[in-house]
């Protein structure tokens, strides 16, 4: 798939009551959205600090988020 890449970064924020959170991605220091439901180990919650692995996967409206969260 276009535009699908592998990364790993730092969870940065992550809301539990919302279910939202954002990863901050190594290298280029790109902020990524992603949903409590993206958690690839299906516990939908993940601690801000965590380091993962993630897929960059495109969003709405020409944007893109993260995807298969997996804490390392």
């Amino acid at each position: 798939m276009p535009g699908v890449e592998a990364r790993t970064g730092r969870v940065e924020a992550y809301d539990a009551h919302r279910g939202w959170g954002t990863i901050v991605a190594d290298g280029d220091g790109e902020h990524l959205g992603f949903h409590c439901t993206q958690i690839a180990d299906g516990t939908r919650t993940i601690s801000p600090g965590t380091r993962v692995h993630y897929r960059r996967v495109p969003a709405h409206l020409g944007t893109y988020e993260a995807a298969d969260v997996t804490p390392t």
